[in-house]
């Protein structure tokens, strides 16, 4: 087999929460470019499916746009259900959808923290059993989790602690799934993105400080995110579960 051959998605379905734009975008449009079907789901439904509508001529794959809110139990199970009924199975689960409200601890609300922590760490969770499920149930599968590097590091100057424990829960909680399902086939990883230029935050004022502590002195671009997505999600990382990728252009080295 030609290696690159073991890259191939081809077959595959794919779901990505968050699907609508940014890196969960991207993530979708490197699964459709390697041959799989994707299912987009978002809190912004009609998003969803236009972009869903978009990827499926651009690439000649199956596509659909999903309507989610990620922090409910029941909208995560029917977006489970819809996606298998539409495509057949779930092989890849990108758990992608995330927020952050940055607010100083001691200003910050208890309903502020348990959105963040709701949609980042829960709505994973959520989303990683239920994708899991149908997965053990069809003999395997590959889950990752969008973590960050804020799992790894306090971000300076902004104020974002809820974030930054919920994408230090979602590492542990990727690493104790991998552990519980190695014996269920169901591999699961997590990504963990360094400042990525994605449209919702070009033009922050904050930008300049960013790259000023970044030994690549400038942010990174969703797309390259898209290679180690890839390779998460294809036979190209078989042996790979329980890991966790930093794509961070060497922020968290210094």
């Amino acid at each position: 087999m030609n290696i690159l051959d073991k890259f191939s998605l081809k077959g595959k379905k794919v779901l990505v929460t968050g699907g609508a734009r940014g890196i969960g975008l991207n993530y979708a449009m490197a699964a459709a470019g390697a041959g799989a079907d994707v299912a987009l789901a978002d809190i912004d439904g009609t998003k969803a499916r236009e972009e869903a509508g978009k990827l499926s001529r651009a690439y000649g794959i199956q596509a659909a746009g999903l309507e989610v809110d990620v922090t409910s139990p029941e909208q995560v199970e029917e977006m489970c259900s819809s996606m298998a009924k539409k495509m057949g199975r779930i092989d890849v689960a990108f758990c992608n959808a995330g927020i952050s409200i940055n607010i100083p601890a001691e200003e910050m609300t208890l309903d502020q923290w348990r959105k963040v922590i709701d949609i980042n760490l829960t709505g994973v969770f959520l989303t990683a059993t239920a994708a899991g499920r149908y997965m053990i149930r069809q003999g395997g599968g590959s889950i990752i989790n969008t973590a960050s590097m804020s799992g790894h590091i306090v971000n300076i100057p902004q104020p974002q602690a809820a974030y930054n424990a919920s994408k230090a829960g979602v590492i542990m909680l990727t690493k104790s799934l991998a552990v519980e399902w190695a014996g269920k086939n169901v591999r699961v990883n997590s990504i963990s993105p360094g400042y990525i230029m994605t449209d919702l935050i070009k033009g922050h004022e904050l930008i300049p400080v960013w790259t000023g502590l970044s030994p690549l002195e400038r942010m990174g671009c969703p797309e390259e995110l898209q290679g180690v997505a890839l390779y998460l999600a294809s036979d190209a990382g078989t042996f790979t579960t329980g890991a966790d990728f930093v794509v961070d252009g060497a922020y968290t080295c210094v």
